[in-house]
């Protein structure tokens, strides 16, 4: 039985609380929040903005607060993720060594990626390690070859006005978005161009284990005066060298 440590940090524990509710239970309002807890509503309702600020909860258009980007990866599979991230590594130090840029590899989390995995190049000017992190999949280039190999109504789901009535202006356009994106079906990669951080490049490609649908991105990240349309070619091909490795090793593991 487990005990209870005397040290226990009241927020923390109810902030945790609400995070298994949520992720058990799918959806809650604040109401049920503060009567699940014994507080006031005003409590409750700074505990499930903290949740939605860490990317725990997120905030439907009725106001009720539903599992966020974080728990949303359990969707994904813990055992898939840590066995793509184990699997990847090696690629990824192989495509540093290749690009000598910062290398990723992504999922993709209703409308957000996570950057699962990253290994970093030595230069003095870098792009940092960036697992661990969130962003809209829409803005950055392993999302949107992911966002690619989507149906026309997943994607329309995804750019629903309920999902985004909490950040109404990080919304994408429905129409430029498959416009994008059909470019990137066409091409076989995305690019970010400054679009989720000033002064940053990144360029991304799908893995696909079984030859079929996306199930993760592979990407290059590097500061945007490093890239040149010249540079591009030899990145896609790193890349393309890499999202394969990682896919035929993710297929032998899972035959």
């Amino acid at each position: 039985m487990k005990n209870r440590p005397p040290y226990a940090v009241t927020s923390v524990d109810h902030a945790l609380q609400l995070a298994v509710a949520l992720q058990v239970e799918g959806s809650l309002g604040v109401s049920e929040a503060a009567e699940r807890l014994g507080v006031a509503r005003s409590t409750a309702h700074r505990l499930l903005s903290m949740l939605v600020y860490r990317d725990f909860a997120a905030q439907e258009g009725d106001r009720r607060y539903v599992p966020g980007p974080v728990l949303a990866l359990g969707a994904h599979s813990s055992a898939r993720t840590a066995l793509l991230r184990t699997l990847a590594l090696p690629h990824l130090r192989a495509l540093v060594a290749r690009v000598d840029e910062t290398a990723n590899v992504q999922v993709l989390a209703g409308d957000v990626v996570h950057f699962v995995a990253s290994v970093e190049c030595t230069r003095a000017l870098r792009v940092g390690d960036r697992e661990g992190m969130v962003f809209p999949a829409h803005l950055t280039s392993g999302g949107k070859v992911l966002l690619a190999d989507l149906s026309d109504d997943e994607l329309v789901a995804r750019c629903a006005e309920e999902r985004w009535a909490d950040r109404p202006t990080a919304r994408p356009d429905p129409t430029a978005l498959r416009a994008e994106l059909r470019a990137v079906r066409e091409n076989g990669f995305a690019l970010n161009a400054g679009r989720t951080e000033e002064g940053l490049t990144a360029v991304g490609r799908a893995i696909r284990p079984d030859g079929a649908r996306a199930e993760a991105a592979v990407s290059v990240s590097l500061p945007s005066l490093r890239f040149s349309e010249e540079r591009l070619p030899g990145i896609v091909a790193a890349l393309a060298v890499a999202a394969r490795d990682i896919g035929a090793d993710l297929a032998r593991a899972r035959a």
